[in-house]
């Protein structure tokens, strides 16, 4: 919970990192860190609910590169040097598949692979060129009161229960009955 007693985070905006719509009757945003073992879980939680619920659901990322991860940092930049490049998804994509190899080099490959170009992305992170980015989305999650990742809202609200597609299914399911409601 933040601590001004709310539980809401900044509602996105054009400058986030979207899969779908922010029109979609539900819009889950995520601060996630590359390297956590519980964001690679989150992950996958998030690909099946997306699968599942279509364009009902949209998806917000935002970078929360915890200090404790070696690689976090470097591989938000890389992230980030791809979104620039329209390819965050895909760059996305390769970091959460292959958490366990995101050493500078592995991080040139995943550019190569997404259509980026490894000496970009690597040139990027040696210049901290998108390190501001990052920092307003960390802020963002520490005025929301995030202390650690994957931390999830469901539009806007604080979600605090398992990350599983069933939890999550539940809640989703009783904002789109809200939101046909209305």
């Amino acid at each position: 919970m933040a601590q001004d007693g709310t539980d809401l985070t900044p509602e996105p905006s054009a400058d986030d990192h979207v899969r779908g719509s922010l029109d979609a009757a539900v819009v889950i945003t995520e601060y996630g860190d590359f390297e956590c073992p519980y964001c690679g879980e989150s992950f996958r939680v998030i690909e099946d609910v997306l699968a599942k619920y279509g364009d009902r659901v949209a998806f917000v990322f935002r970078e929360f590169p915890l200090p404790m991860h070696a690689h976090a940092l470097a591989a938000a930049e890389a992230a980030e040097a791809a979104g620039a490049a329209g390819k965050f998804w895909p760059m996305y994509d390769a970091l959460y598949r292959n958490q366990r190899a995101l050493t500078e080099r592995d991080l040139r490959r995943y550019a190569d692979e997404a259509g980026v170009g490894g000496d970009a992305v690597a040139a990027a992170i040696s210049a901290r060129t998108y390190r501001a980015r990052i920092e307003r989305d960390r802020r963002s999650g520490n005025e929301s009161g995030i202390e650690g990742t994957p931390s999830l809202f469901v539009n806007g609200f604080a979600y605090d229960g398992e990350i599983s597609v069933d939890e999550l299914s539940d809640v989703i399911d009783r904002a789109l009955a809200a939101h046909a409601a209305r």
